[in-house]
């Protein structure tokens, strides 16, 4: 199977853990979905993703000591493969593991994903449980001294012993029989651990074999700039960052980000910004919060995102969106770059100002992405030189976010409010 081809466009969907951290369970997850078919579907919005420690027992009941209680009780099944907790996902019973989830998201028209942790389950190592396809067992694979350092559940692979590969295998046939469509890997990205780079591979592999098209998503970053060919040969998305939340100085150091990956965005291959920390957040860890980021943050967070042509994944409740907010995830004509535009540069960049430039490939038109980076309202002047690059004239232009007409000819300045941004299409 062509990996590039499972996701021809930048992914976009809904994530649970920003909003519920690891305690979401199947009702708020069944809610979610309803709410993305019957609000967000039109626009392209598609995937719905839980997130982790969805196999773990009492999650979130001791939050005040632990994000991840340690060396708790998991369900997990003979051949050392990690199932749903039917304390969260009722349906999972029996030994259905997620398909009974899987199929209710597929009837509303949407995909559905899981987060993982890379290795084998601890739980499994200790209890000496068999893997499926060889008689090795989880002990005779797990490496005790390859662990992440804020997740307890895992030990890293041997990815040259017997057992291994057929470890990876397993859990993905599983995947493929439960109907996921996006797994995304955790404790991997930043290749941190000295068998992570190997363990892409190996997740690359058992999606090959598992028979479903399934894209491959890892986290946390930021990503390696010095192994980008290794991303895009063997996954889908990779996170360019570290976890993203609601804060200017999280969202400012994006612009360098998306600047050294520029060149990385192609079909099936996506440098990945991160969530979309927008609505109500944080509930899961016991703190719940309105988005901090300013209306006109959120404007530059989603033109940023779209002009790179990042996924997006919303990490709300999306049952709590306001009209506002709604507003923002639907701009039809913002989310458009993510399927018809390429070749976005960053073209400009100081401590005021930003500003990107790309085209689209079904009309003859091009974009630019104007921001403000002070502190209030500010002209930024338009770099027309390297604009003209892109085939972009000085003609009049429509704003995507007002949808107001600009008259671009005579403007050489661009009024954009503090922490702001103006999104340009011009038709040539």
């Amino acid at each position: 199977m062509d990996k590039n081809k499972f996701a021809l466009t930048p992914p976009m969907g809904w994530n649970s853990y920003d909003y519920y951290d690891t305690s979401v369970n199947e009702e708020q997850v069944k809610a979610n979905a309803i709410y993305m078919a019957e609000n967000l579907k039109e626009f392209g919005w598609e995937y719905i993703v839980i997130d982790i420690e969805w196999y773990g027992y009492d999650t979130g009941s001791q939050r005040e000591k632990y994000q991840y209680i340690p060396f708790w009780k998991v369900e997990m099944d003979e051949y050392s493969r990690l199932l749903p907790c039917v304390q969260k996902f009722p349906s999972a019973k029996d030994g259905k593991g997620f398909q009974p989830l899987a199929e209710f998201v597929h009837n509303l028209g949407l995909k559905f994903g899981i987060h993982i942790m890379r290795g084998i389950p601890r739980n499994a190592a200790h209890a000496h449980t068999k893997i499926l396809g060889t008689d090795k067992t989880a002990n005779e694979v797990a490496d005790p001294s390859n662990i992440c350092d804020w997740n307890p559940d895992m030990y890293g692979i041997r990815p040259d012993v017997e057992g291994a590969q057929e470890y990876y295998d397993s859990i993905f046939k599983l995947y493929a029989e439960w109907g996921v469509d996006f797994v995304k890997c955790d404790d991997i990205c930043r290749m941190d651990m000295p068998t992570a780079k190997k363990e892409i591979e190996m997740l690359y592999q058992a999606i090959q074999k598992c028979g479903r098209p399934i894209v491959l998503s890892l986290s946390p970053g930021p990503a390696r700039i010095e192994e980008a060919w290794h991303y895009e040969t063997y996954a889908n998305m990779w996170r360019i960052t570290d976890d993203f939340w609601d804060k200017w100085d999280l969202l400012l150091p994006m612009f360098e980000r998306c600047e050294l990956w520029q060149s990385h965005v192609r079909e099936g291959c996506f440098p990945d910004c991160d969530m979309l920390t927008v609505g109500r957040l944080g509930k899961g860890f016991g703190n719940e919060w309105q988005c901090n980021f300013t209306r006109e943050e959120q404007v530059t967070m989603l033109t940023l995102w779209c002009i790179f042509r990042s996924p997006l994944m919303i990490g709300t409740d999306l049952t709590t969106l306001d009209d506002w907010t709604k507003k923002l995830l639907t701009n039809q004509e913002v989310l458009g770059l993510l399927s018809h535009s390429a070749g976005a540069r960053q073209i400009k960049r100081d401590e005021r100002s930003v500003v990107w430039c790309s085209e689209d490939t079904v009309e003859n038109a091009g974009y630019i992405a104007v921001f403000n980076l002070e502190d209030k309202e500010a002209a930024v002047s338009v770099p027309w030189e390297a604009v003209s690059q892109y085939g972009i004239c000085r003609k009049d232009g429509k704003e995507l976010w007002s949808g107001e007409t600009a008259e671009l000819q005579n403007m050489d300045f661009v009024t954009v409010p503090a922490h702001g941004a103006k999104l340009y299409k011009v038709i040539m």
